[in-house]
């Protein structure tokens, strides 16, 4: 943010010379553009206003707001890198429950944050619909820091609060008024509104920090902690967060609000919120792209390939508003697509999840390809064959109209040999969603050789109004992901081979933190894809290089992983998996074929060989500029891979280590993998630049 941009003020009016309705009352704008976000000088500001503002003999009421839509969001998190300045939120929140007139938040837009907690310590508060409300600090790995533990519950009561603070939610503006976060609903104009609100309280002050906590139960309470600690499992701030909740219904307020602030500064330093702030920033960094091309206008979209994925991304897009066009060459296969997005849709009204399947699906239009002349963006999401995709892109070429974006959602194929089939090579480009791709964030967005900046541009524009995260890679074998992926999945079966189980090495992965052991992911994932891609990889591999052919032998078996019953583990009697003697007896027999003494390995050589590939591979990728940033990889692994949030992914995690243990792992993990594996010479610049 520019220092222009960061430049603000908080303006007092006093709109009695136009209305005298307004006679002896203050309004109050925070005008700090562009989101009105909490910083040292907008303390100060309010700080100051509201100090002169308490001795002004005859005012008998004040109107806080924001300016540009907003009312305060959120707090500026780049001052949490530096040691917490004076003056403090919970000073300027002290000043205006001190003041001896009552204070009338009028929000509009974002009151997240420590903006929500000013606006809790305000004497009341109003709403327009617009307004959105919450305290997403854990999140980022904190706790409210400004009261926002004891002064909410005073409003929704203990176990709400726990609810509330430990989603870290936005809450829109009528669920808010339900659950009492605002005292009103404003249909009409926001000031007006809150200086009648303002009339009603006449002059008396109603400060939270002094009610008791609304009404919970004991009962309510538990399964509320119970409920937030299975969520926030390993995260310390979901811990501190309900422990500052309850303390702040039994201890004295000013030592619940002491106790909460301590707690909040202690986090704020602490490597997991350190790691949540990093990818915080990570997703602004990768949707910043150089240069100022304006991204095109896109608001019909052709999906062609009704099959799962294909059915994903056109839900994806229905459910943002965009005019989906589904086809599939096999009409079968289309019906079929059809009534499976009528179930899943009615399916999602149900649960609460869309307001309504008939909306949802007016949005989807099954029909023939030859019919998508008007799209404006095409996603091509059919089986991944070169031949057949590059057939695809041709007809889509002859079809589409001139400056119609055309994408492929391969996962692995070479884009730009697809983009040659077409006379729009420019116009060419890849969107690789990940299943399942309604509700996956990643999104990666490949940048072909000839892709042109309004076409990048209009990708990562789209994929954002999708919700998703959108990283920029250049094309390679499996991207970015994928390629890190498979590099992970070739060392899981070296150490199968050397004498690991896949249940050993699962668990191992488990309590590092990943959200699935490996082995569980590939039968998820479908041990056939990865099949598909080794044979057709096997006449360009080193005949010297090390070579697991057990996954082979598993397909054959078609032992395809959880959609066939059996892959790595046995799903038969048990959706969940267990270990199957069988696997072992294959797993034993090709150790015996390749003469390897099977050992026992110890569990702190599993983590530090797949870790040391994951960093190893991301170098790599860095290196021959497929990815652009280090960062870019971290949000790829959390968002698309399980790797943990709460260490900020795996170049973030590696560069807080000691760097002689890192380079050991590295080393270590490169000898024991053989031929074909070999150590990034840029290993340590990354780790320098992940710092």
């Amino acid at each position: 943010m520019t220092s222009a941009e960061r430049a603000g003020t908080v303006r007092v009016e006093r709109p009695e010379e136009q209305s005298p309705d307004w006679a002896a009352i203050a309004l109050v704008t925070i005008d700090y553009p562009p989101v009105n976000a909490g910083s040292e000088s907008m303390r100060r500001d309010l700080l100051d206003v509201f100090e002169r503002l308490s001795g002004e003999a005859g005012l008998t009421g004040i109107v806080l707001t924001g300016a540009s839509g907003n009312f305060v969001g959120g707090s500026d998190i780049r001052e949490f890198d530096a040691p917490a300045r004076a003056p403090h939120l919970p000073e300027v929140i002290a000043a205006i429950e001190a003041c001896p007139m009552p204070v009338v938040a009028a929000i509009d837009g974002a009151a997240l944050g420590g903006g929500y907690e000013l606006a809790l310590g305000c004497d009341a508060r109003v709403a327009t619909r617009k307004a959105v409300l919450g305290l997403p600090e854990v999140t980022l790995g904190l706790i409210p820091g400004a009261g926002g533990t004891l002064r909410l519950s005073r409003l929704v009561g203990v176990a709400k609060t726990i609810d509330l603070v430990v989603s870290g939610r936005r809450v829109k503006a009528a669920e808010a008024l339900h659950l009492g976060m605002v005292d009103a609903l404003v249909e009409g104009d926001l000031l007006s509104a809150a200086l009648v609100h303002l009339k009603t309280l006449a002059g008396a002050k109603r400060l939270l920090r002094d009610l008791p906590p609304a009404s919970s139960s004991e009962t309510d309470i538990a399964e509320a902690e119970a409920v937030a600690s299975k969520r926030g499992k390993g995260a310390v701030a979901v811990a501190e967060a309900i422990a500052a909740v309850k303390a702040s219904a039994v201890l004295p307020p000013q030592q619940a609000l002491e106790q909460e602030r301590a707690t909040s500064l202690r986090l704020r330093v602490g490597p997991q919120s350190k790691a949540l702030r990093h990818l915080f920033f990570a997703e602004r960094a990768a949707a910043k792209l150089p240069g100022n091309a304006s991204p095109r206008q896109i608001a019909s979209v052709g999906v062609v390939g009704a099959g799962q994925m294909g059915q994903g991304i056109a839900i994806a897009f229905a459910q943002r508003g965009f005019r989906v066009a589904l086809a599939d060459t096999d009409r079968g296969c289309l019906d079929r697509a059809a009534e499976t997005l009528k179930a899943n849709a009615a399916e999602q009204e149900t649960r609460g999840r869309i307001r309504s399947a008939d909306e949802l699906m007016a949005l989807i239009a099954p029909g023939e390809i030859d019919a998508m002349t008007d799209c404006d963006l095409f996603v091509e999401a059919i089986t991944e064959n070169m031949e057949a995709k590059k057939a695809l892109f041709a007809r889509l070429d002859a079809l589409a109209k001139p400056g119609a974006i055309l994408v492929s959602n391969t996962s692995y194929l070479d884009i730009d040999e697809i983009a040659r089939a077409t006379d729009r090579p420019g116009d060419v480009a890849g969107l690789h969603f990940f299943n399942p791709a309604a509700i996956m964030r990643l999104v990666e967005v490949v940048q072909t050789a000839e892709c042109s900046p309004e076409v990048l541009a209009t990708l990562v524009s789209v994929a954002r109004r999708l919700g998703k995260v959108p990283v920029v890679t250049r094309v390679s074998e499996g991207f970015i992901g994928n390629r890190i992926f498979n590099a992970y999945r070739r060392q899981c079966e070296f150490l199968v081979e050397e004498g690991s189980s896949p249940e050993d090495v699962d668990r191992v992965m488990r309590d590092f933190g990943m959200a699935m052991g490996p082995f569980a992911v590939f039968d998820l994932a479908g041990l056939d894809i990865a099949w598909a891609t080794r044979k057709r990889l096997a006449p360009m591999r080193d005949p010297r290089a090390r070579y697991v052919e057990v996954p082979d032998r598993l397909c054959e078996a078609g032992r395809f992983g959880r959609k066939t019953g059996r892959g790595w583990y046995d799903y038969s009697a048990d959706p969940r998996g267990v270990p199957d003697p069988n696997v072992r007896t294959l797993i034993n027999e090709a150790s015996t074929r390749k003469g390897i003494a099977r050992r026992t390995i110890p569990d702190a050589e599993i983590r530090d060989r797949l870790l040391a590939t994951l960093v190893n591979e991301a170098a790599l990728l860095l290196d021959e500029g497929v990815a652009q940033r280090p960062s870019d990889i971290d949000l790829v692994l959390v968002n698309g891979y399980g790797f943990p949030a709460l260490k900020g992914g795996p170049l973030h995690w590696a560069a807080r280590q000691p760097r002689a243990e890192i380079l050991s792992m590295a080393d270590g993990m490169v000898a024991a993998s053989g031929c074909g594996t070999e150590r990034a010479t840029n290993l340590e610049a990354v780790l320098d630049a992940a710092e």
